[in-house]
């Protein structure tokens, strides 16, 4: 497949659409990391490094301060939702939203300010809707360190062009019950895993998951059953029965005080295997920069419910925060949008701040 050459003085609307209509479902990112390349590599004021799928694209003007401004060039897979469409003021089409309207906005920016007050690294990546092994900022952080140093990382995470600070931390974890393995004529002689499991499941439909406050931020907690798996035939009593959790917790928790929170929720006697889990970010509100953009936009800081590469950034040593056009809750969604004013405001306002 051919991929079109990208026209970064395009409207922002224009370049959105395109970008839509290049299909980078994750893992397959390639064309369009080709394509961001070529464009970004023509720009004389810009340095382009390539590292995998993704592009980084640095200013060296010697400024006193360097902003990282950072977006994923994958979706999630299609759902009958290509080519784009513009419609009432909105502009529809997988990954309007979820964020190729805020990598749109980075590409025009990275284009026209030529002599920003800040020195500005453009990060493009791949795999961020897959495993975190394979996320692009993962790679450059292994292999090109320097290229994510900053004082300050701004995500183009959906955000409805407000500021979501911080984000959640995930765990991910198996309960198995166990049981009795019996032939289902003779049930009597075996012990239900499955029947088992209600107690755990019960406890969680019980479970009222805490608010809790960070930084004058609410980070409203969950915790979910998302799969139930049992049974090894249509005529077996199954032995065994594993219950997959995800639990979504507050920054100002820590992996292992998350754990044990979760452990304690749990009905005893059962095992609980944690299968992954990632910190959170703190808001970092009181980080100067951070504050900079905050004031300079004149919104009120909400939380990140999610987790989003802010975490990965902070982990770095670099304060983050969201801040993207489209409505975070329309990610994923077959019918995801993201509003033609938004793409121009973010555009505007993020301009006259990295310009000083």
């Amino acid at each position: 497949m051919t991929t079109a050459a990208l026209d970064l003085t395009a409207d922002v609307v224009e370049l959105t659409r395109a970008l839509v209509d290049t299909p980078s479902e994750s893992g397959a990112e390639g064309p369009l990391a080709d394509a961001v390349e070529a464009a970004l590599r023509a720009l004389p004021h810009l340095t382009v490094d390539r590292v995998g799928h993704s592009v980084v694209a640095r200013t060296a003007l010697g400024r006193a301060e360097r902003v990282i401004v950072a977006g994923h060039l994958d979706t999630v897979p299609a759902a009958g939702n290509l080519p784009a469409r513009l419609a009432d003021g909105r502009l529809y089409g997988l990954g309007a939203c979820d964020m190729k309207g805020g990598v749109a906005v980075a590409l025009r920016l990275a284009a026209a300010l030529t002599a920003p007050a800040r020195d500005v690294t453009y990060v493009f990546y791949e795999c961020e809707e897959v495993e975190g092994d394979r996320n692009g900022l993962h790679r450059i952080a292994a292999d090109r360190p320097e290229l994510l140093a900053a004082d300050l990382a701004i995500l183009m995470e959906p955000s409805d062009a407000g500021v979501e600070a911080g984000c959640q931390g995930v765990l991910c974890a198996d309960v198995t019950v166990r049981g009795t393995r019996a032939h289902t004529a003779r049930a009597w002689r075996g012990e239900n895993a499955a029947h088992r499991s209600a107690e755990v499941l019960q406890a969680l439909a019980d479970h009222v998951p805490e608010r809790v406050i960070v930084d004058g931020l609410e980070y409203r907690e969950g915790l979910s059953a998302v799969a139930v798996r049992a049974g090894v035939a249509g005529n077996v009593v199954p032995d065994t029965c594993v219950i997959s959790l995800n639990a979504r917790f507050a920054p100002s928790r820590s992996p292992q005080e998350a754990e044990e929170y979760v452990r304690r929720i749990i009905p005893g006697g059962h095992e609980f295997v944690v299968t992954e889990v990632v910190p959170g970010a703190l808001p970092g509100l009181d980080h100067a920069a951070v504050a900079s953009l905050v004031d300079f936009l004149g919104v009120a800081p909400r939380p990140k419910l999610g987790w989003t590469d802010v975490a990965r950034f902070t982990r770095l040593g670099v304060p983050a925060l969201n801040f993207g056009p489209g409505d975070p809750v329309l990610a994923h969604t077959a019918g995801e949008f993201v509003e033609v004013g938004q793409l121009a405001e973010c555009e505007r306002k993020l301009g006259e701040w990295l310009r000083g």
